[in-house]
């Protein structure tokens, strides 16, 4: 089935359709997990003039009717998305910040059983995955010297920055005598 209209998804949830509101779940659905920023840059190449806050109210509006989803990564501005309702998780890079959807950790959600809920009526969990994307660890694997060079070796020794125990590079002060 393919994927209701803007307009429709606006009636049904009583919002008034709006050109800024259109604009936003289309693009929301183009570029999936975005900020507010990449958002508006994106809505302003359709329609022109778009405020910053007129794109908050949006999202605030969307996200209040089950429309959209707001997830807020540490470290990073909140995300938005257009993917609500089946209790999924995200796994977040470290290095870029790209983001993949993950399927509920146990399945149907189970997750939602929390050992000890203190009280409270859950009905929805979030989970985050920290790691690295495909892309840096091929990046980073590119930029790591063979393996047969180790740390002895003159070569690796020549190719490599002098670094303290701490890992912190260690700059050599070639004006500055030494004992």
């Amino acid at each position: 089935m393919p994927p209701t209209d803007a307009t429709t998804l606006l009636r049904d949830t009583a919002l008034r359709v709006t050109r800024p509101r259109v604009a936003v779940i289309e693009q929301l659905r183009r570029h999936q997990h975005a900020d507010a920023d990449t958002i508006a840059q994106a809505v302003r190449a359709d329609l022109g003039k778009v405020s910053t806050q007129a794109i908050y109210d949006v999202l605030a509006a969307l996200t209040d009717v089950g429309l959209v989803r707001r997830i807020e990564p540490a470290g990073s501005p909140a995300r938005y998305e257009m993917r609500v309702g089946d209790n999924h998780h995200h796994a977040i890079c470290r290095e870029c910040g790209a983001i993949a959807d993950v399927p509920c950790a146990v399945g149907e959600r189970p997750c939602l059983q929390a050992s000890d809920d203190h009280g409270y009526a859950i009905d929805e969990a979030e989970v985050i995955y920290w790691g690295h994307c495909p892309a840096c660890l091929e990046r980073a694997a590119a930029t790591h010297l063979p393996e047969e060079l180790n740390e002895t070796d003159p070569q690796r020794q020549q190719a490599l920055p002098l670094t303290e125990p701490s890992g912190i590079p260690k700059f050599e002060n070639p004006s500055k005598e030494t004992t």
